[in-house]
This record gives C-alpha cells, structure tokens and sequence, in this order.
C-alpha cells in the first residue's frame, strides 16, 4: 500500500469505491507518508491521526453496509490553519491564535466532510497568513519538496508542499495576494483563484469583499475540476456565492486549444519585474500553446490602477481585522504585519473611495480587454524558489523590493481586477526547479480555465516529474531529520 500516496484524487476515489482497497488502508498509508515527510518539510503542523483512523473505519462501514457514499469517500484532506475546522486548532501561524480552537467548520470544510472526506491535519501558513513565504513563531518554515533549502511558497505553503509530496491528494487553501497560485507555482501543482462568489465563504468578516478567495489545490488539474465541483456552488451565508452547476466542472478537459485566442505576457506588459530564470523557463512554453492550435499574440491589458486598489483595500481589511489587538498585545505582531496594520490606520474615507472607483474602472477596462481575448498568460511568481531563510527577495531582477508584498505583484495586479486565474504546472529552470504558468480569464471564465489549464499541463507534462524521493526517509537520512533543518514537530490534537 505504500504506493497509494502516489496515485491522483480520481484514482484513489476508483479504488475506494471499487472496494479494492478500504479508506482505512488509504488513511493509514497517508499517515505513513506523513510520518516519512513531514519532518523535513512541515507542511502539515496539526495532525488528526487517531480521528482520522476513526472516521476511515465509519467509512468502511458505510460502504460494507451498501449505505450511500460521498464523492470524496475515504479521502484524506488537509485544511489550511487560517480556515477554521471545528474542534481542530487552528492557530493562523500567530502566537494570538496559538490555542484557538474553533467550535465551527467554514463551509468548505463542511463540504469536503460532507462528501466523505477525512481530515488528517492543518497545513502551515505564515503569520496571519501573511506574504508568499511560509514561516511563523509557532511551527517553523515549510521547506520546498524540490529542494528542501527553499521556500515553499505561501501563504498555501503548507497545502502545497503537502500535496506534491503526496502526504495528501489535494487541500484547500485561500488566495488573496496570490496565496493559493504562488505555492503551486514554486512546488509544482494545480491552483485555482475562482471568481469571487464561486467557492462560498462562511464565515467571513469581509463577505461583501472580493479580495481574498478559498480554493482548491490538487496535483493535477483533472483533480483540481473534481475538487472544484464539490467545493463550489450557492450557500445562502455567503453574500457573494451565485449558482453553478457541478456539472460545469465534470465535463470533458481533453482535447486542444484550437480557437482560443491567448494573450501572452509574462511580465503583465513590463508592470513587473521578472528573474530571468523564471521567462526562460516558461518562454518555450508559447510553442506549446501554439501546439494546442491557439492564436498567441503578445498583448496585456494596462493595470495602472492595481497597486492602489489591492495595497489600500488590502490595508483596510488588515487594520479592521486586527488594530484593535495591535493596540493591546503589539509585541506578537511580526514587524511586516504591524506595518500593514498602520498603513490601514492612515487612510481616510476618500483613499478608501478612490480605490473603489479605481477598481471600478479597472474591472471594466480588463472586461474590454477580454472581449479580444480568451485567456492572458503570465508568470505566476517573479522569482523562482528562493532561500527560505530570508523573509522575502529583497531584489528582482536588479530591481530592489521596499516590502513584503512588492516581489508578489505579478500575482496581486491580478487580484485587484477579480478575474479568476490559476497557477498550472508548466515549467522547470536549468536548476530544476518548478515555475507555473499563470492563466488569467474573465470573470466568472473558471470552467473554461480549468479547461485549458489541464491541455496545458498535460502538454508539457510538467506534473510527472515529481520531487526527488531520496529525502524522504529522514531515518535513513539525519540531513533530513527535524531537528536538523530547524522546524518543530506536528502538534497532535
């Protein structure tokens, strides 16, 4: 059974309900894989080993009984540690939240349970889910499963470096600033940030906002439509959820590209700065697109108004969410997010208004640009993997970065226009390791994005080089023990 962790979600789900293998065995060998990864990588930092058994064993039951079963029958999932899961410690990598238990699950969570899955644990994320570099106080760095001297990412960092690694199939994540697509890029698996109201949020203290999405993870992107048709559709606690058919994301992903024009742009028409590891990496994969039958022509909408909209809602949000603790405890704030906070306490209702109004006349001005235009293709992530002892890349591509989230604007242009985009397994540098190609449609395009996503990865086949397993028997290998690359030990709860 060792070789379960290695199979896809839909492969895994064939079996379990075939009862060629029971969701104990499958339980029980991810667990296994935990035990043999998670100590040099830490993606997973709460672990709910013993009632994960458990539920396996209802499963099994249910399915001996010939009871009805869900569509995520007997899978092990794992849960970001900012998207609460009742009874499960759910810390946001704070020490604020480092006993924080919540009495309710968001509704994803109910979903993917609903359906039969089984959680095994919560995945690391940075401080307050902050930045695309997963590390806090409480549990430590992720280390990228390509190379463990690496980021992983964030602030899905955890998520990802779990799925790639097969400790889990897919695991859900959030995506604000690029949280759900800059992980996937540097590990190398599929990503989706869905058009606001397409994955349901609840609870939510933003729920009118677009800004920050949950969504799915997976390693491929046939699992990711399939994880993506359970997670999405109406929930009357979401203001902004709307009605889709799971339907929308069984139907066929197969095929080509033939009639599609593509906008291509890897630096969002010079908006960013790009490593050049990362645009030769992902240049080849133009002749791809033209393979799969696409029009590609060089072209990107302007984004002037991005930065001002994502920075000052940004801001905002932070400062609303979390001044009134800074006033109180401000020496368990790290100093990126203490300086976000009060970047929110600066502004006024008119700075507030205007990003509005911009963002506004940069919906409508992207929306013109989509009406030419399928898809536009960018990088994900401006930088390749980088030392995951630094805090973030203080310079790109001679560029230097003033702070946290400036290395992150090929991602965060994005988010300020509420287009949906997805992070697809496309690329590698002459070092190895991974780049993800970012896919960007118009809004509510999602279907169709998950479409093209897996031609795309299924053309370059990028999701078959998976990380090197040699590190992934720490007891064969003391280089790889916990203790040796710094991190602490899951907490079991």
């Amino acid at each position: 059974m060792t070789d379960l962790p290695d199979l896809t979600a839909i492969e895994l789900l064939s079996r379990l309900r075939g009862a060629e293998v029971s969701a104990r065995e499958v339980v029980a060998a991810h667990l296994a894989r935990i035990e043999q990864v998670n100590p040099a990588v830490n993606a997973i930092v709460t672990l709910t080993a013993e009632r994960a058994m458990d539920s396996a064993l209802r499963a099994d039951e249910r399915l001996a009984r010939n009871r009805p079963i869900g569509r995520l029958h007997g899978l092990p999932v794992a849960h970001k540690d900012n998207i609460p899961t009742a009874g499960v410690l759910t810390t946001h990598g704070s020490p604020l939240f480092a006993d924080n238990v919540p009495d309710q699950d968001h509704v994803i969570v109910e979903r993917e349970l609903s359906e039969g899955a089984i959680t095994v644990g919560k995945t690391n994320v940075p401080e307050l889910g902050l930045g695309s570099h997963t590390y806090n106080p409480l549990f430590g760095v992720t280390r990228n499963p390509y190379d463990l001297r690496l980021s992983s990412g964030g602030s899905s960092g955890g998520s990802a470096a779990a799925v790639a690694t097969g400790m889990v199939p897919m695991a859900d994540g959030s995506d604000t600033g690029g949280s759900l697509r800059n992980p996937a890029s540097f590990c190398n698996v599929a990503a989706l940030r869905p058009t606001a109201g397409l994955v349901p949020s609840w609870p939510d203290a933003f729920p009118f906002s677009p800004m920050s999405v949950k969504g799915p993870m997976a390693r491929t992107t046939r699992d990711l439509a399939y994880f993506l048709s359970i997670l999405s559709g109406p929930d009357r606690r979401s203001a902004l959820s709307h009605d889709v058919s799971p339907a929308t994301f069984g139907r066929s992903l197969d095929g080509d590209l033939r009639g599609y024009r593509i906008a291509w742009s890897l630096d969002l028409g010079g908006q960013v700065p790009l490593d050049p590891r990362v645009r030769a990496a992902l240049s080849p994969v133009r002749h791809v697109l033209v393979g799969l039958g696409a029009i590609v022509e060089d072209a990107a909408p302007s984004l002037t108004e991005a930065d001002e909209v994502f920075l000052v809602l940004r801001a905002m949000q932070m400062e609303s969410t979390y001044g009134e603790l800074l006033e109180r405890r401000p020496h368990e704030f790290s100093s990126d997010a203490a300086w976000n906070i009060e970047e929110g306490r600066k502004l006024t209702g008119p700075d507030v208004g205007r990003a509005e109004r911009l963002r506004g006349a940069l919906f409508n001005r992207v929306r013109t640009f989509f009406e030419r235009y399928d898809f536009l293709v960018a990088a994900v992530v401006q930088v390749p993997p980088f030392d995951a002892e630094l805090p973030y890349p203080s310079v790109v591509d001679g560029i230097s970065m003033g702070n946290y989230l400036e290395w992150m604007r090929s991602c965060t242009l994005v988010s300020a226009t509420g287009c949906p985009a997805m992070s697809v397994p496309a690329a590698f540098t002459a070092e190895g390791l991974p780049v993800g190609l970012q896919l960007i449609g118009p809004v509510r395009s999602d279907s169709a994005l998950v479409q093209a996503g897996h031609r795309i990865e299924v053309a370059t086949g990028a999701t078959r080089r998976r990380p090197n397993i040699e590190w992934r028997h720490p007891q064969d290998d003391p280089a790889a023990s916990c203790a040796d690359v710094g991190h602490a030990p899951p907490t079991h709860r």
